[in-house]
């Protein structure tokens, strides 16, 4: 019999540590050859005294020891943020044989299935803007952001002039952290809500500093948005690495502004220095002096959006961004037109394009909708694309509702949108929505809606490289856990036998006692060692992911909170738009067998 573990934990009172499988049956690991008092083997009176198995051989107990796999050397290559793929017309290795929606050769390119999606059934594909369609470069967008950020701050809420001296590493923060902005601390969580990796500042908390969070993981605390935030968009890196220098900054003064403001205070600033930088269009500006500099080029989208025109689905744009701002990102990734030359042929590709949609509110909210006048800017008011009531009729009611004039809006809602593409009410689960934003774009459109979803990570490509760069260390690790899961099993046991015996609970030969005393201090040894090596490995491991914080989407062998959701809510994802460029716009995706804990095939 197997007891079968979700979360690893210690068994209150027991002493007893679950760790993924836990054995109720007789162990079968500890070191062969231990010789003891007249001869005879340690291991077979342990086993005759606990009814264990015979151990295996030395070389079976100490083989497969974990080392790290040397990987690349560092190249000039953005590896956190790839630029798209080339155009599958190119001749590229890592494809596939055919150039044809063959199967990919090429992980990286992959589009991976959650939930299984016949796209002959998807009517509507719709795409987010940012960080979907445009993939932003962040060594130079949100260095921009964060440099304007940081002039706000001192100019309009009169932080000392040091900020302005503060340099942004693009590199530090990862998408799927929380900030806890009472606390000054940034948090990594597993799929519990469990807080694995916890910073003050650039101060790593210990695991008993984290305790704090052991109550509110049990409740939906970190969900309330008054005192936690969540990374999920990359626009979000350049603002939490912000607030944490900050954090320290502030840690550090005796006086001056920074002293008599709470953390949340200096968050709260840090957002609204941001939203200024919006309002007044200096971000904007930037971008549109010289797209190329900031956005990347991704020769798939048009041939993309072709396909799946000719395949007979309308697209759509549904963006928070304004149309000036849009206008300036289309005409650079369609037609690479920019300042003067830019033009509308770039709307030939969409039936609809919605602006200023205030995600999440689109999802659920009525907003009142604008048609834009694409010459000026200009709004003109639909009426909110209010129908005219039916007075004829009962039936039919959404084949004869109105729909606004134009293709360009800014506001509004779903339906409307609806509307618009000339699908039923009912049609929810024939939209696709491509976005970046796991909560903006995926959670409320799924949760709200039933739309079908595909959720866009450019983190994917990087951490699919360094899997396969370290291919099998994920098995090493895995197996090197279960023999010290073994170990430990096999001390608790025989120090409960001792203990049985002490309280004349069992009865055995005095002798058989001094030799498992011997055995036990040669098993602990080896379980510490073991232990030391382990957890050495798992950090160099998730170390060559990211130095601070690991792998995205994992937290040790838990599945952070950010693959917990994209799980979750993401009925496809991917590292790039453009790898939808590889597949029929008519393929059928599958998902993988679900599997719980006693599905694993263990050895």
């Amino acid at each position: 019999m197997k007891l079968r573990c979700f979360r690893s934990g210690v068994l209150p009172g027991l002493g007893s540590r679950c760790s993924g499988v836990a054995s109720r049956s007789p162990g079968h690991f500890g070191p062969a050859g231990v010789t003891t008092r007249g001869g005879q083997r340690a291991g077979e009176i342990a086993r005759r005294l606990l009814c264990t198995r015979p151990p295996t051989s030395l070389a079976q107990q100490h083989q497969q020891l974990y080392s790290v796999l040397e990987g690349g050397s560092d190249t000039t290559r953005n590896v956190f943020f790839p630029p798209p793929p080339p155009p599958p017309t190119e001749h590229q290795p890592g494809t596939c044989d055919t150039e044809i929606w063959s199967d990919l050769k090429d992980d990286r390119r992959r589009i991976y299935c959650n939930r299984s999606i016949n796209m002959k059934t998807i009517k509507a594909v719709g795409f987010d803007m940012d960080y979907t369609l445009a993939q932003y470069k962040p060594e130079t967008f949100e260095a921009l952001a964060y440099r304007l950020t940081t002039e706000k701050l001192v100019k309009v809420f009169g932080y000392p002039q040091k900020v302005m001296e503060l340099e942004f590493d693009w590199k530090y923060m990862i998408r799927g952290l929380t900030i806890d902005k009472k606390r000054g601390n940034v948090l990594k969580l597993d799929r519990h809500k469990y807080a694995k990796i916890v910073y003050h500042g650039f101060k790593k908390l210990s695991s008993e500093e984290r305790q704090v969070y052991l109550a509110i993981e049990r409740t939906n605390a970190f969900d309330d948005p008054y005192t936690y935030t969540q990374i999920d968009t990359l626009f979000a890196l350049a603002e939490a690495y912000m607030f944490i220098q900050l954090v320290e900054m502030k840690d550090e003064a005796t006086s001056g502004i920074l002293t008599g403001k709470t953390y949340e205070e200096i968050y709260s600033d840090i957002r609204n220095s941001i939203d200024l930088c919006h309002r007044d269009g200096s971000l904007k500006r930037g971008v549109a002096a010289d797209p190329g500099h900031y956005i990347h080029t991704d020769k798939n989208i048009v041939s993309l959006l072709q396909d799946l025109r000719f395949s007979g689905k309308k697209l759509f744009i549904v963006t928070n961004s304004l149309w000036d701002y849009t206008n300036i990102v289309m005409n650079f990734l369609i037609s690479d037109k920019k300042g003067a030359d830019k033009n509308l042929d770039w709307l030939d590709h969409f039936d609809v394009v919605v602006t200023g949609s205030a995600k999440p509110r689109f999802f659920n909210e009525n907003q009142p909708l604008f048609q834009v006048e694409t010459a000026s800017g200009h709004l003109l008011n639909t009426d909110e694309g209010n129908p005219m009531a039916n007075l004829d009729s009962e039936d039919d009611l959404d084949a004869l509702e109105p729909v606004p004039a134009g293709k360009v809006f800014q506001g509004g809602n779903y339906k409307i949108l609806n509307r618009m593409l000339d699908l039923k009410s009912e049609s929810n689960s024939e939209i696709l929505y491509v976005g970046d934003h796991i909560y903006g774009d995926i959670v409320k459109s799924k949760k709200t809606l039933g739309w079908r979803t595909m959720l866009i990570v450019p983190e994917m490509e990087h951490e699919i490289e360094v899997l396969n760069k370290n291919a099998g260390v994920p098995d090493e690790l895995f197996k090197m856990r279960r023999k010290r899961d073994r170990l430990e099993d096999q001390l608790q046991r025989m120090d409960w036998k001792l203990a049985e015996h002490e309280n004349n609970l069992a009865q055995f030969p005095e002798e058989d006692m001094v030799d498992m005393l011997q055995e036990m201090e040669l098993l602990s040894q080896e379980y510490n060692r073991l232990r030391d090596a382990h957890s050495t490995g798992l950090a160099s491991f998730q170390g060559k992911f990211h130095s601070i914080w690991g792998q995205l989407l994992k937290t040790g062998y838990q599945n952070s909170r950010f693959a917990n959701q994209i799980g979750r809510f993401a009925c496809l994802y991917t590292s790039h738009v453009g790898n939808m460029a590889y597949y029929s716009p008519n393929k059928s995706y599958r998902g993988l067998q679900d599997e719980l804990p006693h599905d694993a095939i263990l050895e």
